[in-house]
This record gives C-alpha cells, structure tokens and sequence, in this order.
C-alpha cells in the first residue's frame, strides 16, 4: 500500500512550529493512511522544500521524525531536497496481506459506524490559538489537545485488529462530516450518526453546543479511524480492539440513500464542513 501526504507552512502548520513537531506530524499523518488501510508501515520517503539551508532545524526535524519511524520499524529510503517555502511531502509504504487491506468502499446498510479515540481536540486547540482561550487561560486540557495538534498518534495497531472485520475504513484528516461523506460516496451508501454519541475530547464538554458539534463533526486533524462493521461482528470487534488497547464507540449506522443526517433530537441533513483545500478563500 502507498500513500503520499504535502504540508505547506501557512496552510498546515504555523511558521512558528517546531522542528519536531512537524518532523513527527509529517510522518504520522501518512501512517495514519496506512493504519485505515489496515497496513503494517514498512518504508517512506521525504521530499523537504527548505527556503535556506539550516544544518540545526534539520537535526531537530530528523529527531522528531524517528520519535514515530524508529518504534514502528519505518525505513526512510530516499526523497529529495530543494529550496523554496517550506513544504514537507511524505510517501510512505506498507505492506498488506493479499485481499486483507481496508478500504474507503465496502460500507453496506445496516453497517454500524464507529470512530476510535476523541473528536475535536485538536480542532480545539487551533480554535484556541486563532481566537483565544475558551477558558480564559491556557489549562491541562489545552495543552493535552495541543499535543494532539502537534503530534497525533496514527492508529496503526488498530487498524490492524479491524482487517477482516471492518468493511470500510478512513482515518477522520479532515473531518468526521467530510470523511465521512468520502466513505459514503465510495462506498454509494448514506449514514445517520447520533450527536450525543460522538466521543468528545477534554475541553470541549464546556462549549456551547453549536462549537461542540462544529469541533466534533468538522475539525480536522483527529487521525482517528472511521469505520464500519456488520451488528454481528460487534463483540469481534470489541475484542480485537481490546487488544490493541484502543478505545472506540459506536456513533451511527449505514443506511440507503446518500444523505448524511445528524441526529439530534431531529433529522438534520449535515452538510460536509470538513477542511476543503480548494474552498473558496473567505
């Protein structure tokens, strides 16, 4: 399995963001494809657009990449560099039993949806840092949501445990409401989520519900899975995860159709809100 992933200063990530951290995220932001793809990571390559050359960033964004690549076994074998705004493109590698990897297409209705971890916690600590602290001052929770921001954990044991189990899978990048959508459309199926199920992370429960849904539903930047599996499978499932010793909640279902609605006491048609990169500019 392959997958390739770009950050771009500005878009991405903030001119002020450490070395490490972006070393780490680069990585982890392409593990997490391949951990929906229920891929083991084996190799990556690295492509870095630097605007001058500067031996001490390097040797702190290569330490903050092998905090994630050494533990998991992940090679890096080639890549290039050039000069120019600072832009990190990641290609990373990983190999799948024929017929066992996960994919985007395979939700059938009366599928269960389900999502791994917390939503919305890095989502809240960018909020945060655009506009301010919710709380007033910068907590524990904000500083445990920023860790997410910075450094998310791809789900690769997880994704592991889901193959022949799941059947569709996608890492929430941009969004449970826009992902989402991505899985119906390749899977041609609609879905209903309840709200009150979504698995908020620490420091939204606060938060005015309307910027509790917003966070939850279409921030980016969890790197949770998403996926689906048959009612039968359910106490499958649960072990397998129990294994991996990942947490996961059931939040909705496949249905026919290609709506997505939000349940919340009424049917609500939720258009996708995830983070587009070709939007129009506001």
């Amino acid at each position: 399995m392959i997958c390739a992933d770009t950050l771009n200063v500005g878009v991405h990530f903030p001119e002020s963001t450490a070395p490490e951290d972006l070393g780490y995220k680069a990585l982890a932001v392409n593990l997490s494809d391949l951990a929906a793809m229920a891929a083991t990571p084996r190799w990556a390559l690295l492509t870095l657009s630097l605007p001058e050359a500067d031996a001490r960033w390097l040797d702190r964004f290569a330490g903050g990449w092998k905090e994630l690549a050494d533990p998991l076994g992940v090679s890096l074998v080639g890549g290039d560099m050039t000069r120019g705004p600072l832009s990190v493109t990641v290609v990373a590698l990983g190999e799948v039993a024929p017929g066992a990897a996960l994919t985007r297409g395979g939700a059938c209705p009366g599928d269960l949806i389900a999502v791994t971890g917390e939503l919305g916690g890095a989502a809240l600590a960018l909020h945060e840092l655009v506009h301010g602290f919710t709380g007033g001052n910068p907590g524990m929770f904000h500083l445990k949501n920023l860790r997410r921001l910075q450094r998310p954990k791809p789900r690769v044991e997880a994704g592991l445990a889901l193959a022949g189990l799941a059947t569709a899978c996608i890492d929430l990048s941009d969004g449970l409401s826009g992902d989402l959508a991505h899985l119906q459309s390749a899977s041609g199926v609609g879905a209903r989520v309840q709200l009150d199920r979504l698995p908020l992370a620490p420091g939204l429960m606060p938060l005015e519900r309307e910027l509790q849904v917003s966070l939850a539903a279409n921030g980016g930047d969890d790197y949770e899975l998403c996926f689906t599996f048959p009612p039968d499978r359910r106490a499958d499932v649960t072990q397998a995860l129990d294994g991996a010793s990942m947490a996961w909640v059931e939040v909705g279902e496949i249905t026919d159709g290609t709506e997505l609605v939000w349940m919340d006491g009424r049917n609500r048609v939720l258009v996708a809100g995830g983070y587009d990169h070709f939007a129009p500019k506001s």
